[in-house]
């Protein structure tokens, strides 16, 4: 997502990411395990600092989850192409390469941007709640009727590139803890649409993920 708020995230990612990537540690041991991480801002790393300059605008960090799991589990190969802003057609287009039949291990977020909650966001902190209100339920109806059918494309060409890996599809955190001193510019009403988009494509997300057999990660409440 072109949001800038992993930062205060990461912790939480790290969690749902470690626990989902557990199981393949042990794995991890083997002479030739292989992981391939992909995805957007929340698996770059944008808002954490510490930016491979190679990267240039796909801002991909050695304090991401991606970089963080590999340097603790040491497999033999890593290939870490996410990159901040993708889409899901930027997945198809620029971050498959590195998967093939040896591939062990995939990570993934996306979805966020294509549902435009960047946009979402813009809308909420500079309009009114009512305007905020109606670009959410956009978002959702984005979710409903034209986002599954992308993920399908990126999950079914994942699975076709690396047959034999293990997949884990990272979700979204909620942005906001509601009833709470700081508003950061925002009603009550707003944080609780924004929270519940995130919520709602985290469901659409999972369906698809368990759909194609991987594993979702929930970062909420991690």
């Amino acid at each position: 997502m072109r949001l800038s708020r992993f930062a205060a995230l990461t912790s939480s990612l790290l969690l749902a990411a470690g626990a989902a990537l557990f199981g393949a540690g042990q794995a991890a041991a083997q002479a030739d395990f292989g992981y391939v991480a992909l995805g957007d801002s929340y698996s770059s790393g944008v808002g954490a600092g510490n930016y491979d300059s190679a990267s240039g605008s796909c801002k991909r960090t050695t304090r991401a989850y991606p970089a963080l799991w590999a340097a603790a589990h040491s497999p033999q190969t890593f290939s870490f192409t996410a990159c901040s802003g993708a889409r899901t057609g930027d997945v198809l287009s620029g971050q498959l390469g590195p998967l093939n039949s040896g591939t062990d291990l995939v990570s993934i977020t996306i979805g966020g941007n294509d549902a435009g909650f960047s946009d979402v966001m813009t809308t909420c902190v500079l309009q009114s709640e009512s305007t905020c209100v109606n670009r959410v339920n956009q978002a959702k109806a984005y979710v409903d009727s034209t986002l599954p059918g992308q993920l399908d494309q990126v999950y079914d060409a994942i699975r076709g590139r690396a047959p034999s890996a293990k997949v884990v599809v990272l979700g979204y955190p909620r942005f906001y803890q509601l009833n709470g001193s700081c508003i950061a510019g925002l009603t009550e009403g707003e944080r609780s649409a924004i929270n519940g988009a995130s919520d709602y494509l985290n469901a659409a997300i999972a369906k698809r993920a368990a759909d194609h057999g991987f594993t979702f990660a929930p970062v909420v409440g991690a």
